[in-house]
């Protein structure tokens, strides 16, 4: 470590903003401002690693960016479970990278060099949203992370995309100033601090029912965790470049929705009050309604994307669902499953931009026998969509056993059940999905109609067309770590174990 704690928690915000000078600088050389891009993102990685012992060995490193009041400061301050995922969000920028410039140059994409600055910015907010060491410094980075993704959003400046972006704006925007900024203030007046507080800083405060309102304006509030029925920016955003779809879904913003819950839920109202008081009791079964509804809804998409963004709906749910049970197995669960669905949503996304940049197919029933062409993106899928499923060895079966063991810790049947259909839907609107590519016959070919999967096979290497390499390669490594995290998971339990006691 070349300097002190504190001044590497500094640099997570400072590197990627330099980042974006610099791309801005090369505007004019693409070959430049890529690799400023890709050298920006492995050293904010390398950077954010390096955090990671002394957050192992029990420090919290902290840094008062500026104080407001006596009181009051926008403060970052490392903790375990920020420290999880600035861990994901800096290792995903990196892959993110590469598949950009394979997909923004492949379908020769205008304004490119726009589109760097806001991902770098983006992170930027990112990082401090990881990092935030009170409410106020959540919010104010909160904020800079929606206004850095609109023009991400409405990157193809139609009608289509300039609509989906005043959706996206106005709901986020709206619910945070709304809802998200009066219960900061609200537990501002009743504590006299904003602080995150281990075990919690409202007990003591304010009543069951007052708490229970306030954990409803922190949770719609919070309008990245996609909670129904706020839950429409997220499909309305669909409209822009799918590497800023996967930065949505996997690398930033719905993270940043979740982590906020999660770390609310920890840091303000602590997990032993909310079990005590029962204030959570409802936002269980909204996450449950939201888990199971925005499955049925991705049964109905036939565009890939508009599956795949319902899907990321129901996913975050399961987060909101472990904060709300508020056991220490449940809230492990939810940290979890931030870290696993990153890496399997992302690799289905990175494996639906290769196949438009590769065909330009959008529609899953334009999709028969593809699997045969694009045997690599293909199979990239599958393994993403059994991690997201939930199905040994892939990384996110632990998300879901610990879930379900947070379930049967409180005794609750139902949400047993409802964890248990919610893996069978996943299955209903993914598996289908490869089994057209591999097994149906290709769009156009004329065969004698036969059972599904005994259709005469058309493969050949002669024909496999995946798309450019840096568009196949980012894929093929997500999935291959959503394997890799399955064997991981007790490392990444021992980082976040210290936010689990009291």
């Amino acid at each position: 470590m070349m300097f002190a704690p504190e001044a590497h928690v500094a640099l997570a915000i400072i590197i990627p903003v330099l980042g974006a000078i610099g791309i801005a600088l090369s505007n004019t050389a693409p070959n430049i401002r890529e690799t400023v891009t890709l050298a920006t993102s492995v050293l904010l990685c390398l950077n954010v690693f390096s955090i990671l012992s002394v957050i192992l060995s029990g420090a919290e490193p902290t840094v008062v960016l500026v104080q407001i009041l006596p009181d009051i400061a926008l403060t970052l301050k490392v903790e375990p479970l920020g420290m999880t995922f600035a861990a994901v969000a800096s290792t995903l920028w990196i892959v993110n990278s590469i598949y950009s410039i394979g997909y923004m140059r492949g379908n020769n994409e205008p304004r490119q060099t726009s589109f760097y600055v806001c991902f770098a910015i983006a992170i930027a907010a990112t990082m401090g949203v990881a990092f935030s060491g009170n409410l106020l410094t959540l919010f104010a980075f909160y904020e800079v992370l929606t206004l850095s993704t609109y023009p991400l959003v409405t990157h193809k400046g139609n009608a289509e995309a300039l609509k989906g972006g005043r959706i996206y704006l106005g709901i986020l925007i709206g619910t945070s100033i709304g809802l998200f900024l009066p219960a900061i203030i609200w537990v501002w007046t009743l504590t006299g601090t904003v602080d995150f507080v281990k075990g919690g800083i409202l007990e003591g405060h304010a009543s069951a029912g007052v708490t229970s309102v306030i954990l409803f304006l922190f949770m719609y509030g919070i309008g990245k965790a996609a909670l129904m029925p706020i839950h429409r920016w997220l499909p309305a955003a669909m409209v822009a470049p799918t590497p800023v779809s996967a930065l949505l879904h996997a690398v930033a913003v719905v993270k940043a929705g979740v982590f906020a819950v999660l770390k609310v839920v920890i840091y303000i109202f602590g997990i032993d009050f909310l079990a005590t008081t029962g204030a959570a009791e409802w936002l269980t079964w909204v996450a449950a309604y939201t888990l199971i509804t925005a499955s049925v809804v991705a049964l109905t998409k036939d565009n890939l994307k508009a599956r795949l963004a319902y899907s990321t709906i129901s996913q975050l749910a399961y987060v909101v669902l472990g904060a709300s049970m508020a056991t220490s197995m449940a809230v492990a669960g939810g940290a979890l499953q931030i870290v696993m669905h990153a890496f399997g949503k992302i690799t289905l996304f990175f494996c639906a931009g290769a196949i438009y940049t590769a065909v330009h197919r959008t529609e899953i029933s334009d999709m028969r026998g593809l699997g045969r062409q694009m045997p690599v993106t293909f199979l990239a899928f599958l393994i993403g969509s059994l991690s997201i499923i939930g199905l040994p060895p892939l990384g996110g079966s632990w998300s879901k056993f610990y879930l379900m063991m947070g379930a049967a810790q409180s005794d609750d049947i139902i949400i047993m059940v409802v964890l248990l259909v919610s893996s069978l839907l996943n299955i209903a609107y993914l598996i289908p999905i490869v089994a057209r590519g591999f097994f149906y016959a290709p769009l156009g070919q004329t065969v004698a109609p036969v059972a599904v999967g005994y259709e005469k096979s058309d493969f050949s290497w002669s024909n496999i067309q995946e798309a450019p390499l840096f568009c196949v390669l980012p894929p093929a490594l997500t999935a291959l770590a959503c394997v890799a995290l399955f064997f991981l998971a007790d490392p990444i339990m021992k980082l976040i174990e210290p936010i689990l006691t009291p």
